[in-house]
């Protein structure tokens, strides 16, 4: 199977979105259907396929599945991978359009390449920041069971949007058009949510209470 310039776009902005909540799974499944040759993957993302690489992305795979079903470690996690899933979004939605794809003259693929690294860059903050942010506020359950469930919706959720941008690329496409809509409409009230039960903790708000007086 091979892509057309739709189909990349779709694929691209796939990997982007889906990095901001699950990267190591992306690279491991991406690299296995390259690996597998079920798909001939543009030739920036071929190195995914090195049996170095899918043992790398094997291992942090199983690392990141247990963390994320750990209340607050789940968390911490993704604060740490702030710094992580947002670059390697870019990263990997550019590499779809890198040198030698096809497109005439090495500028032409630079700047595909250069659209496709904001558009991914921005498409992995989205969802990301939408993670963390419903996480933070499952975590304020004292039960564990939401948030194995919400983690596993997540790994659901992205290996759904896998294996349909594999088989159907423009449905895929589509379908993330719907979450970043969804992501913009909840990432505020998430915002909102956080901040109540921050000043709550810290008691911010009862101070404030009173110090107004009665």
């Amino acid at each position: 199977m091979t892509m057309d310039t739709a189909q990349l776009v779709a694929l691209a902005a796939v990997l982007g979105f889906a990095s901001g909540i699950r990267l190591y799974a992306v690279l491991l499944v991406i690299g296995l259907v390259g690996f597998a040759g079920w798909v001939e993957l543009p030739v920036g993302l071929q190195v995914l396929a090195h049996p170095w690489v899918l043992g790398a992305a094997g291992f942090m795979f199983v690392v990141e599945f247990l963390a994320d079903k750990v209340p607050a470690v789940d968390s911490l996690w993704d604060a740490v991978h702030t710094f992580i899933r947002i670059p390697a979004g870019a990263a990997l939605a550019a590499s779809v359009f890198g040198f030698g794809t096809g497109f005439e003259g090495e500028g032409s693929s630079a700047a595909w390449a250069t659209v496709m690294a904001i558009i991914g860059g921005s498409l992995a903050a989205t969802s990301h920041f939408t993670k963390a942010g419903t996480r933070a506020a499952v975590n304020t359950s004292p039960e564990p069971v939401s948030n194995v469930l919400a983690s596993t919706a997540e790994d659901v959720l992205v290996g759904g949007l896998l294996a349909l941008v594999l088989a159907y690329p423009l449905v895929a496409l589509g379908v993330v058009i719907v979450l970043v809509a969804l992501a913009a409409w909840l990432l505020p009230k998430l915002a909102r949510f956080i901040a109540v039960v921050i000043r709550r903790v810290t008691g911010s708000g009862s101070q404030s209470t009173s110090e107004r007086g009665p």
